[in-house]
């Protein structure tokens, strides 16, 4: 599965993390989490949660360290291009169709937060259409790219190396 992330705080958490792989022109994040609860959905659990008796039932507060971290379900992607790299909206949109169906072509893909930055703009010179064929393919082919380098497992960052004497 899929998803779209929406949710300021979910690109927050992600964008906060060091970035996963890098390209000439994107950028992609990753954590290992599921998205953060809407409003809404933490309102409804209360709601269904609480008694509705008018006995005198105390309410029972859980910290939020006794929750453990549910393992993620499903990858959830998110987009951001900003307008100073991509002025054009045509640009911009073409932009994000193509890192959405480079995903969905994925499956494989570890399970969690992704969230894939535009870090600088494509040559205008090269790519004058803000649409164009030539685009979308240097686009793809870029972000194939990137997708494979983040598949890769990641080598332990230690802080000593491993066959320093004491």
């Amino acid at each position: 599965m899929i998803g779209k992330l929406q949710r300021p705080v979910d690109f927050e958490r992600t964008l906060g993390r060091q970035s996963r792989a890098r390209s000439a022109h994107f950028a992609l994040h990753h954590l290992p989490a599921n998205p953060a609860p809407s409003a809404w959905h933490a309102a409804k659990l209360r709601t269904a949660q609480a008694e509705l008796s008018t006995g005198d039932s105390q309410p029972v507060h859980m910290l939020v360290e006794q929750n453990p971290p549910a393992e993620p379900q499903g990858c959830w992607v998110g987009v951001v291009v900003p307008k100073r790299h991509a002025k054009r909206s045509v640009t911009r949109q073409l932009l994000k169709r193509q890192i959405r169906a480079a995903f969905a072509e994925r499956p494989g893909m570890p399970p969690g937060l992704w969230v894939v930055r535009l870090r600088s703009p494509f040559d205008r010179q090269k790519f004058p259409s803000a649409a164009s064929d030539a685009l979308r393919r240097a686009a793809r082919a870029e972000l194939a790219q990137l997708l494979d380098r983040a598949m890769k497992p990641q080598p332990p960052k230690s802080g000593a190396s491993a066959g320093a004497a004491p």
